[in-house]
């Protein structure tokens, strides 16, 4: 990796300590600044790869520093931290954050993000806000993994409100769902996008997700655990591998382990899950 800059707005020295840690074995220099005006002043010299902002003092505003590092640094990489508010990860998708963690930051989520930042080449345009009602979020996701990563991570922040084991399982069968939806309805192709919709009920959590592929039968997978038969638990792995496809395969079994509904329609190119925030009486 080239030399690359960190840019660190936090007044916690803990951050830039994690940071260092972080990046001890790249290549990479960390500048440490006070404020959104120190911040641009600096951008305005010397261009940035990332910038880490968090929760500040005196009135500092992360989203504030976002709108205006837009217009004097608009290709840097700009990761928020701060309370978890769906209005306020909303906003950072609006303005083309490029993830949102709640404080205070946690190391291994950090740490895959942060390399995935300094790493892609491109990623801009990669998330479109289509709605932004905190009750109901829908986002056009371009086909590649490491959007369908970033579209997790503020995911699991827009359900920042949810106990912290149905946050995490909304998260990881968001993911398995929005992979497949990548992989094998878009192939991969960063020309098409998936569309994700969220919807907040008094009771419930639905995530709908449409994929631009042809669509598949639920009868017909025999890459899948799914339809392994009986006598045969891993038969999927064998065609996987005589297919060359990666090893997997468990998603949509493990999926249905996660939620509490989970429907595809007749084509097979859109899914949709449910989880209950109130389980239904008997």
């Amino acid at each position: 990796m080239s030399s690359q800059r960190l840019l660190v707005v936090d007044p916690d020295p803990a951050v830039h300590e994690l940071l260092a840690g972080m990046l001890k074995h790249d290549d990479c220099s960390i500048q440490d600044v006070r404020d959104e005006k120190e911040a641009v002043q600096s951008l305005r010299h010397t261009p940035c790869d990332v910038l880490v902002a968090g929760p500040g003092r005196n009135g500092f505003d992360a989203l504030k520093l976002l709108r205006q590092v837009r217009t004097v640094a608009p290709d840097a990489r700009v990761i928020l931290s701060g309370d978890p508010d769906p209005a306020r990860v909303i906003g950072a998708i609006r303005h083309r954050a490029y993830s949102y963690f709640r404080a205070p930051l946690t190391p291994g989520p950090l740490h895959d993000m942060l390399q995935q930042a300094l790493e892609t080449p491109s990623w801009k345009d990669d998330i479109r806000l289509i709605s932004a009602r905190p009750e109901w979020v829908t986002l056009d996701v371009r086909c590649k993994m490491d959007a369908a990563d970033r579209t997790t991570q503020f995911v699991r922040e827009i359900e920042g409100d949810l106990p912290a084991p149905v946050r995490e399982d909304v998260a990881a069968a968001f993911r398995e769902l929005l992979m497949n939806a990548v992989e094998h309805g878009g192939h991969g192709d960063p020309k098409k996008r998936v569309r994700v919709s969220l919807v907040r009920t008094s009771r419930s959590l639905i995530v709908h997700i449409h994929d631009p592929g042809q669509g598949f039968s639920l009868d017909f997978l025999p890459h899948a655990a799914i339809s392994n038969p009986a006598d045969s638990p891993i038969r999927h792995v064998e065609v996987r591998a005589e297919a060359g496809k990666r090893p997997g395969g468990f998603g949509i079994l493990l999926t249905r382990n996660m939620v509490d509904d989970l429907l595809y329609n007749q084509r097979g190119n859109a899914v949709l899950f449910v989880k209950y925030l109130d389980k239904p009486s008997e």
